[in-house]
């Protein structure tokens, strides 16, 4: 977190006071949260009305898809597709698949390019033929695990054409890109605390006014009766600041960040020769903090738990289901063969991140890459040895 929404945070949990309440300490708290609300608002180019408080980006996408979905089939049942790209995050993509299977929705996942960016002639197809059948598109604004920089102003003027909300969740993206709600022509945007120096557990929808959206959690009708439950003003006024300074420190962050990651893109290339990048290689398409590489005849699983060991976090950018390892979604949307995907690390930057970080890395991962083939060639040894002895029959 950042030291100036870590002092507000701490300040603001010893006070007392329920924001719905009507005495002193609830209109003190009241006041809290309204002033977090316009604070996130002139940050994200919203207007104070605009902003919906959830309890993170998860929520808000859940809101934003669900809640789309069923306004939007209140006035007409023949708008039941949603079209989604195929790189979303699964907070976007798995109540996509949940109103498919309990709310009688038809899911489009809108194909993406080699690096990871929507197909635009892809929507362009389905909106000619299905237009009036569509009930949203949610389409990311920078893909969370290759960094991605997605087209919305082509996504949202195409919709736009035929009367299509379009949300987005930008996550990712504030704090790293300039971020603009009322410019950029969307419908709907996610915002959430712990990408941007806040805490977690808080987060943002950003509506625009006369959006119909039908609530997903009921009860005292809070947030313009979009979302009910007692708001939480020490978290809200914490995220408002990290916010705040996250926008107002963007662009020399964004260029010290961009600096290390190059020197971070251009270390493992030496340092490993076969290391793949994965994503758009112009570094102007790309989120400036994130760097996601496959090793060929890696697992991800072996190098983020070696690289941990040696003191560095990172992260495979894949769903673990079960306790099954699986390769990651986005990278098999980008056509890359499912072997390559299982030895996927994402590196992230952020505003702690020093040179010394990317050196760290740097140092430790030509063994950890030698360790971690070594372990995949004993693992797929293994395997065909076991196949070889299963007994006739088996399947």
């Amino acid at each position: 977190m950042l030291p100036e929404a870590v002092a507000v945070l701490t300040e603001h949990l010893v006070r007392t006071g329920n924001p719905s309440s009507l005495h002193a300490a609830g209109r003190a708290a009241r006041r809290t949260v309204e002033e977090g609300r316009e604070r996130l608002a002139a940050a994200l180019g919203a207007r104070p009305s605009e902003v919906v408080v959830t309890g993170g980006g998860t929520e808000a996408d859940n809101l934003a898809v669900k809640g789309l979905f069923w306004g939007r089939r209140t006035h007409d049942p023949s708008r039941r597709r949603i079209l989604v790209s195929a790189v979303e995050h699964h907070a976007v993509l798995d109540p996509a698949f949940w109103m498919a299977e309990h709310a009688g929705a038809e899911i489009v996942l809108l194909p993406v390019d080699a690096d990871g960016v929507l197909d635009l002639d892809a929507l362009r197809a389905e909106l000619d033929e299905h237009a009036e059948q569509v009930a949203l598109i949610s389409v990311m604004w920078a893909n969370n695990e290759v960094g991605a920089l997605q087209p919305l102003h082509d996504v949202v003027s195409l919709a736009r054409r035929h009367g299509i909300p379009v949300h987005a969740d930008a996550v990712q993206a504030v704090g790293q890109v300039p971020v603009d709600f009322a410019a950029s022509g969307l419908d709907a945007l996610t915002v959430s605390g712990h990408k941007v120096g806040g805490p977690g557990g808080v987060g943002a929808l950003l509506a625009r006014r006369g959006l119909e959206l039908t609530p997903v959690l009921h009860g005292g009708g809070q947030e313009r009766g979009v979302r009910s439950g007692t708001l939480d003003a020490p978290a809200i006024a914490s995220f408002a600041v990290a916010v705040d300074s996250a926008v107002a420190a963007r662009e020399a962050t964004a260029q010290r960040l961009t600096e290390l990651r190059d020197a971070l893109v251009a270390g493992v290339r030496a340092a490993v020769p076969g290391a793949v990048l994965r994503g758009p290689e112009d570094a102007a398409r790309r989120l400036p903090a994130n760097a996601h590489f496959t090793f060929p005849g890696c697992e991800g699983d072996s190098l983020l738990y070696l690289l941990d060991s040696a003191g560095v976090a990172c992260s495979t950018g894949s769903a673990c289901q079960a306790g099954v390892p699986r390769p990651s979604h986005v990278l098999l949307a980008m056509g890359v063969d499912e072997d390559d995907a299982r030895g996927a690390l994402r590196f992230s930057l952020g505003h702690t991140s020093r040179r010394a970080d990317v050196d760290a890395l740097l140092t430790a991962l030509p063994g950890v890459v030698d360790r971690a083939r070594a372990a995949g060639l004993a693992g797929r040894s293994d395997r065909a040895d076991r196949g070889h002895r299963q007994p006739s029959g088996a399947r």
